[in-house]
């Protein structure tokens, strides 16, 4: 008789997925954020009413059957305009999240295996922007680019992406130093190679947890610039912009529905992606192998 093989023990990625839905508060969050995303996309589908649809019959009604979330001061249906806002709150936090990883990840591996020179050139660059105050830069930056998505998405990105090479930089200081690394750099291996062959499979932990916690971080951001008057601009609709047309005394005391619902979605889906970049964080954790 043949000897049984025996049982291929799971990776680490297959471990560190395990971990993750093994943790309630991440599982969770999946969930509501899913829940939410499937709302916002397929709202079109069956919502009768449009984000910008005016009805003067129907100004600062109460939540009722045909609009459940009320409608705001010249008649547009809240339901309509948290839903789209969602929409173009996310797509702001996704782009700038993906530009500022890709930009945190490029200058962290250059920094730690381009040389010593390039190493020091570029980390006196990143300690220069993280030293800038970053409230009143990311103001400058937001009167300077303009309102609208893309200016939105350029000014999260620029500020953003410094933590996230100090860390890349860190982790691949370590990684240079081995020997398939050494062996690579002798058979003449550029930068490109080293960058993506090596530097990237080893950084996608770091990379993943980053994502999870920027987008959310991010979605605070374009809330906070919509709400000064400097990200998404009217009619089209945000979170915060739905915020700031709110923030009058009158509306805050007689016609709460007009802040509670953008606001509430606000807190929800930042809450849902920090329970999952908590349980990502904790799922990639290499000590979590030893509990």
């Amino acid at each position: 008789m043949l000897a049984r093989s025996p049982a291929r023990s799971p990776g680490p990625i297959a471990r560190s997925l395990h971990r993750f839905l093994l943790n309630r508060a991440a599982f969770a969050g999946l969930c509501m954020i899913a829940l939410v995303i499937a709302a916002i996309l397929s709202y079109p589908l069956w919502w009768s009413f449009k984000p910008n649809d005016i009805d003067l019959l129907a100004m600062n009604a109460r939540p009722g059957s045909g609009h459940w979330f009320g409608t705001d001061g010249v008649g547009r249906d809240i339901f309509a305009r948290v839903m789209d806002g969602g929409r173009i709150s996310l797509l702001v936090a996704l782009t700038s999240t993906v530009i500022s990883a890709l930009i945190g990840f490029l200058v962290g591996a250059v920094s730690a295996l381009a040389g010593r020179f390039a190493d020091a050139v570029t980390m006196r660059f990143v300690d220069l922007v993280m030293t800038l105050p970053p409230v009143i830069f990311l103001l400058v930056l937001a009167s300077i680019a303009g309102t609208g998505i893309w200016p939105t998405v350029f000014v999260i990105s620029l500020l953003s992406w410094p933590l996230l090479a100090r860390m890349v930089r860190a982790r691949l200081l370590e990684l240079r130093e081995r020997d398939f690394v050494m062996a690579a750099r002798g058979m003449g291996a550029g930068l490109p190679h080293l960058l993506f062959r090596h530097g990237l499979p080893n950084s996608i932990d770091i990379l993943v947890v980053f994502a999870t916690l920027q987008i959310a971080n991010a979605i605070l951001l374009e809330a906070g610039l919509s709400f000064l008057g400097l990200g998404i601009a009217p009619p089209a609709a945000s979170w915060g912009n739905m915020l700031n047309a709110a923030r009058s005394t009158a509306v805050l005391e007689q016609y709460p529905w007009q802040w509670l619902f953008p606001g509430g979605f606000l807190v929800l889906a930042v809450l849902a992606i920090n329970f999952i970049g908590d349980g990502l964080r904790d799922a990639f954790d290499p000590r979590a192998e030893l509990n």
